[in-house]
């Protein structure tokens, strides 16, 4: 989905250019306000977002936007939904056959989500949105994500590879430490040095495997 426009072109375009109305049926609109989300809190941050501002710049009224999110909430929750949704099938689509190979590939692929996807990761992680029982459906997506890594790294004990700790501890260490990676990217905290990106990423995926690696007589629990 488009994640690039130039800031504030959607204000000042024509009003004859503008969509109209009657066009949004079927969840047209719904899709139109996600991906105007997206656009916004790419360009102008979360802070940003509005629902009077995304109704504007669609040239809807409150009352078609309102039969979709109720609130500002209400957005961001189906942002981060979809958001986790989308990480889920990258981290499954790179483990594929599984093993070493399929696990490092799972590291690559969430860091590279997080900087292709980078509006809908900070809605994700940036307690935007919170724990509220009745978004099931966020609750669903964000945990098929984590479980995702962690039938990864049971199936990489079952094979000797991975050390017989708690693997949702595993998990947990190895979420940090991608997401911190992922974090600094997306943030531009690493554009004034002069490490490879892609350098980074491999050294970290790397170094994750060296500190779950099973040790050569490391004794069953």
């Amino acid at each position: 989905m488009p994640m690039e426009v130039a800031k504030n072109a959607l204000a000042t375009r024509p009003r004859s250019i503008r969509k109209p109305r009657d066009r949004y049926h079927h969840g047209d609109l719904r899709r139109a306000l996600l991906d105007e989300a997206l656009r916004t809190i790419q360009d102008d941050g979360v802070e940003a977002l509005t629902l009077r501002t995304i109704a504007v710049r669609l040239g809807v009224s409150r009352t078609a936007l309102y039969r979709h999110f109720t609130d500002k909430r209400a957005l961001l929750s189906a942002v981060a939904t979809e958001g986790f949704r989308l990480l889920t099938e990258r981290l499954l689509d790179a483990w594929g056959a599984g093993g070493v190979r399929g696990f490092n590939a799972m590291g690559i692929a969430y860091i590279r989500f997080a900087m292709a996807n980078g509006a809908h990761y900070r809605v994700m992680f940036g307690g935007f949105v919170g724990d509220q029982p009745h978004d099931e459906d966020l609750m669903r997506e964000s945990t098929a994500a984590f479980q995702a890594l962690v039938d990864a790294i049971v199936a990489l004990q079952r094979n000797g590879t991975v050390r017989k700790d708690d693997p949702v501890q595993l998990a947990r260490f190895i979420w940090a430490a991608v997401h911190g990676v992922s974090m600094l990217i997306i943030d531009g905290q690493l554009s004034h040095q002069q490490t490879s990106i892609d350098e980074l990423i491999e050294f970290a995926v790397e170094r994750i495997n060296t500190g779950i690696a099973r040790p050569a007589r490391q004794n069953d629990r």
